[in-house]
Parts: C-alpha cells; structure tokens; sequence
C-alpha cells in the first residue's frame, strides 16, 4: 500500500480500536456485499432505480421513511443494549471510556431526529393525502429531496462509526466540550454535519405538509372535519417549521467555530456556550412535541376505530393538540433550571411546564371516555394504544415533579431524569409509532401481520420497559448521576442496574419478535382484499390496500367527520365516494424523477469534505448542488396525465367504479 493510505488508514479508520468494532467493520462489510450481490444477482438494480430511488409518491416514500426508521431503530438499541452492559455490574470494562461516551452520544442522535422524525414523517406520507382526499401531497418532489437528505444524513453520521470516530460530546453537544479545542477529531463534525443536513429535509418536510392540509383538502372537508391524526400532523408542522431554524442557526454557529476559528460558543474569546444552549433547546423541547404529537393522532384514530365510537370531545381534542404546539415553546428553560437563570424566570417556565400537562390530561380523558361502554377489540394496534396511557400516566407525573425548579435541583442531573425521558419517548412516541406501523401497515403494503410474533413481541417489550426503567427513578434517588461511564461497588447500584440491563435485553428479544414478525407475514402474505380490514372511520379506508398510485379517481365529497363510516352506516350515499364512469377524467401527476437524489449525493460529499476539511470534495459538491438547482429551474416537463382508460380499468379491475 501507499504511504499516504497508511497515514490515512492510522489518523481515520478505526482498525486498532477493539474486537468490537473490528467486529462490527467486518459485519457491515460483509452486510454490504450481501446487498450488492443480491442486487446483482437477481438484477434488480434497474427495478431499484424505476420503482424506488426516483419516486415521488407519497406512499412509497412513506415505505421507505418506515424501513430507514427500524433500521435505525436498530443501531440505536444496539447502543442502548452496548451501554446497559457496561452499566450492568460496577467497575465494568466492557467498553472503554471513550467508545462509550461514542454510544452515548450517538444513541441519543439517532434515535431521537434518525428513528423518531423518519417514523413520523412515515406515518405523514403514509395517512395525510389519504386521510384528507388528496392525489399526494402539496410539492412532491420536495417529498423525494426531503427523504434523501435524510437518508444520507443518516448514513454519514453512521460511517463516522468507521471512519475517522464517532462523536462523544453527547447528544447536546455543548460547548465548550464540542468546541475544537476539546472534541478535535472528525466525529463532532459529523454530527454538525449530518444534523444540518437532515434539519433541512425536516423543514422542508413541514412546509409540504401544512401546504398540504391546508390547501388539498377533498370537497367539503372543513378544518373541524378533519381526522385528529391529521390535526396532530398540523400541529406538527407548527412546530417544526418554527423550531427547526433555532437548531440550523446553533449548529451552524457551531461549525463555523470548528471550521473556521469563529469564537460564538467560546469564553475565552467573548463567545458565549449558554447561547448555543438556549438555541438548542428552543428546537430540543418542541422537538419532543414534533415526535409525540403524531404518536397522539395515532392513539385517537386507533381507540375510536377499535372502540367502534367517534372519539369524545373532538374540539377539546383540536384544542389541546393545538395549545401544545403554542405552549411547547414557552417551557424550554426547565431543561437549565440549575444554571442559575433566576427565581423570576425559573417561575415562569416551571408554571408553563406545569400549564402544558393540562391538554395533555385532556386528550388522556377523551381517549378513556372513548373507550368507556365501547365495543373494545384487543387488536395489536390497540394493545400498543392502550399499554401507552399507564406509562405516560407515570411520565407526566414525574415529569410535573421535574417542572418544580427547587426539586428540579435535586433530580436534574440523575438517573431520576433518565427514566422520565425514556418513559415520555418510548412510552409516547415510540408505542405510538408501533400502534401507527400496525394500524396502517395492510394499507401500506396489502397485506396483513400475524398476530401471535407480534403479541410476543408486544409483551416482551413492555414488561421489559418497566424493568429497565423504573428502577432507574429509584438510581436517581440514591444519587447515581447521568452520563457516567462506570460506578464504583458498595454505594446500592448493583441491583438496580443489573435489573435494568435485564429489562433492556427484554426489549431488545421484543425487537426480535417484531422483526420475526414482519417476515413471516411478508412470506405467507395474507393479503388485504376488502381496504378495510379493521372496519375503520376515515377516508383512506375507503381505497383498496393498497390505494392506486393516483389515490382517488376522483376527488371525493366529504360531508362531515368520519365521512367513511357515514357511508357504511347508509348515512351518506356511496356516490360521494366511489367514482362513477362519466366522471373520470385524466389524472394530473407528478413525473418521477432521480435529480432529488442526486441533489443529496452532492450534500452527502459536501459533508464528507467539510468532516475532513477537503476542499476539493466541498467545490465539487457546491457545484453539483447548483447544478441540480440550475436544471430544476428550467425543467418544464415535470408531469404527466393518466388517460381515463386506464383509470377506468384500474377502478373497475378493483371494483369500485359506478354506473
């Protein structure tokens, strides 16, 4: 080999770094030749490219977002399952201190903005056009940019893994431990990097779907008529499009401080690191609202589905969903109470944090009424629906005891918080998530889950997300601070992290039985043939499973909530629904396209040459991007119509057209 590849190969790949992940280098190899040769063999690379790489359809973009969401879902419980190890037993030297705090930090990236926002904007893909009546959503080939940027934000923040060191200044990455002085490898970079990109897909992610709603609904479809989990996506939106910027400026004043020697985050020079803490944490708490408020219009359409009941209290539900959105804004300072902000502003953000439990209790109520004199079935869906309200029952509860600042003083830097958190996210977001994936997955791919791997994995994982975290409120009150690497014997630790790390390998088994679950269904494929295989209320299942690439032939009249319903009960006439022949008409659609893609390749070297500091790789990659942008602005063949012959045939092939 050359000189200059073993100076390379000794500053950059992690070779030398342990059995562990040499052992993980030689898997992900050996992954990625398995994927290649299978592509190969099978020549599906064009099928690849046609069907997937250069769609702009909502659905099958919402397919994607879902499996990049498990799959990330993965890597994030692999470094949970890695830390609770360590953890297990005191003195442990299972990893050492630097891969662990590696771990860390990047289990708390991934799964928060590359497993949660990735399985909401699946859900958005996946429901919202359905829901509302629409043929996709708003700007479609921004749909497509917004997934790649992800994707390949995601897949630069996880070859930092071999390439060059991860990042370990934790998820926050403070300053001045994220500041070059400190963190002088590639790995913070990485983060910046891989945040920026991902930050702006998001934004533009909200800006589709607000549009979308706001100005694509069907026929007749009033706001107040609109499904809750489409009020949540709303809601939403809100929040990213006016959050996400705070997160773009800190990390972009963070860079530039690594990059080019600016001095906004550092002391010694004038800069300020409570600046950049502020600015992340005015995204980092309406963040936790971006990925629960999703969750919260899963649980509404599922408990009113399951319950064979309109949900109760439909307003109050709209206005809770929407006062959190507003209110989320105002209670980020509760996450620096011990910083010495004052007892004047102390007050106010702990009663704005105490003030955002009410809708949240309001919505908990609605959902319970609901269910009361309901004809409850215990589908997986609503098993993932009604499990999630006893753990966020717990999570409110400690999180109010947290908004108290003088008590915040004694929890805040413990396990105590740990708990909390986990207990919101995954008993919020992530058991929303899964009751999403269930509820929608025959519309998504025609077919149907078995039940028993997935009631397997349902109890797995919960009885083992009360083990892991609920010993850890005890930890947190026996002293054991967050962040720690390893504890010393004879302080009372050893119980109860063992017993956690147990609970966390039970959800890790619970994982397994989902994955198991998914493919045995995706091998015995017991296909959806009625569109509504859970007797459901709102539009999408008026459409086969799955709905045609166009939606609707023709846009429906909606009269009212729960328009689908109305017509199974006779209420409404199913002309207001289904097409009938004389009606159709050519179909305005989006061509597909692989520019969005590309434009992403060229963010992703862009973040590689900038990680590394090639300046070569940025000039190319600031090129490309102009280039893309350039040919985008005088591209006039952007769509296509679908003739009514084939709409005609499609619909009566699915037997739905009219006379």
């Amino acid at each position: 080999m050359p000189a200059w590849f073993h100076q390379f190969a000794d500053k950059y790949l992690m070779w030398q770094e342990g059995p562990l992940i040499m052992g993980s280098d030689v898997l992900i190899l050996l992954a990625s030749i398995g994927i290649i040769f299978t592509l190969t063999y099978f020549k599906k690379w064009g099928w690849l490219w046609r069907e997937w790489i250069v769609t702009v359809d909502h659905k099958k973009i919402g397919i994607m977002y879902m499996i990049a969401a498990i799959l990330m879902l993965f890597r994030g419980g692999v470094d949970a399952e890695l830390m609770r190890t360590q953890l297990a037993l005191p003195n442990m030297h299972f990893l050492n201190a630097e891969h662990y705090d590696e771990i860390f930090t990047t289990h708390g990236t991934i799964m928060i903005l590359f497993m949660a926002m990735p399985f909401i904007f699946a859900l958005f893909n996946v429901a919202v056009p359905l829901q509302i009546g629409a043929r996709d959503v708003a700007f479609p080939y921004v749909n497509a940019i917004s997934f790649w940027l992800f994707f390949l934000a995601a897949l630069l923040l996880n070859i930092s893994f071999v390439l060059g060191g991860s990042p370990n200044a934790g998820w926050t990455s403070y300053p001045p431990l994220s500041e070059l002085g400190f963190s002088p490898g590639p790995g913070e970079n990485y983060y910046l990097l891989a945040l920026q990109i991902t930050g702006i897909g998001s934004i533009a992610t909200g800006i589709n779907f607000m549009v979308t709603i706001l100005r694509m609904r069907a026929k007749g479809m009033r706001l107040m008529d609109m499904p809750l989990f489409t009020w949540s996506v709303l809601a939403a939106c809100v929040l990213i499009i006016f959050a996400f910027p705070a997160l773009t400026v800190a990390l972009a004043l963070l860079l530039l401080d690594r990059v080019l020697g600016t001095h906004f985050f550092t002391m010694l020079h004038g800069g300020n690191p409570m600046m950049f803490i502020n600015l992340f944490w005015i995204w980092g708490h309406p963040e936790v609202y971006i990925v629960i408020l999703p969750a919260f219009g899963v649980f509404s359409e599922v408990i009113a589905t399951f319950s064979k009941k309109p949900i109760f209290g439909y307003k109050s539900m709209v206005f809770a969903l929407m006062a959190i959105s507003i209110v989320g804004f105002v209670t980020w300072v509760h996450h620096f109470f011990t910083m010495g902000s004052g007892a004047d502003v102390n007050t106010f953000f702990a009663i704005a944090t105490m003030i955002i439990a009410i809708p949240t209790g309001v919505k908990v109520f609605n959902w319970l009424f609901t269910m009361y004199r309901g004809r409850i079935r215990m589908t997986l869906p609503m098993m993932w629906t009604i499990a999630f309200i006893p753990c966020f029952a717990i999570g409110g509860a400690t999180g109010v005891m947290l908004a108290v600042a003088p008590a915040d003083y004694q929890y805040h830097n413990s396990y105590f918080l740990i708990a909390h958190f986990h207990q919101v996210l995954i008993g919020g977001t992530v058991f929303g998530m899964f009751a999403g994936m269930y509820y929608w997955w025959p519309k998504m791919f025609g077919f149907m889950l078995p039940d028993k791997l997935g009631k397997w994995a349902f109890w797995f994982f919960n009885i083992g997300f009360y083990v892991c975290f609920l010993p850890q409120y005890a930890l947190g009150f026996m002293g054991m601070t967050r962040r720690i690497y390893t504890y010393p014997s004879g302080l009372g630790w050893t119980v109860p992290n063992f017993i956690s790390t147990i609970g966390a390998y039970a959800m890790g088994v619970g994982f397994i039985f989902m994955v198991a679950q998914i493919v045995q269904g995706i091998i015995e494929r017991k296909l959806d043939v009625t569109g509504d295989p859970w007797d459901g209320r709102t539009l999408e299942w008026s459409l086969p499973s799955p709905a045609p690439h166009y939606n609707f032939a023709t846009i429906p009249t909606v009269s009212g909530r729960d328009v689908w319903w109305a017509v199974k009960q006779g209420e409404l006439p199913k002309s207001s629904l289904f097409p009938a022949k004389k009606d159709v008409k050519p179909i305005h659609m989006p061509k597909s396209s692989g520019r969005p893609f590309i434009l992403s390749v060229f963010f992703f070297i862009g973040g590689v040459g900038l990680v590394f500091g090639l300046l070569p790789l940025d000039i190319i990659a600031g090129l490309g991007v102009a280039f893309c942008l350039f040919r985008r602005s005088f591209e006039y063949d952007t769509d296509y119509y679908i003739p009514v012959d084939e709409v005609v045939e499609t619909e009566t092939t699915l037997g739905r057209l009219q006379a």
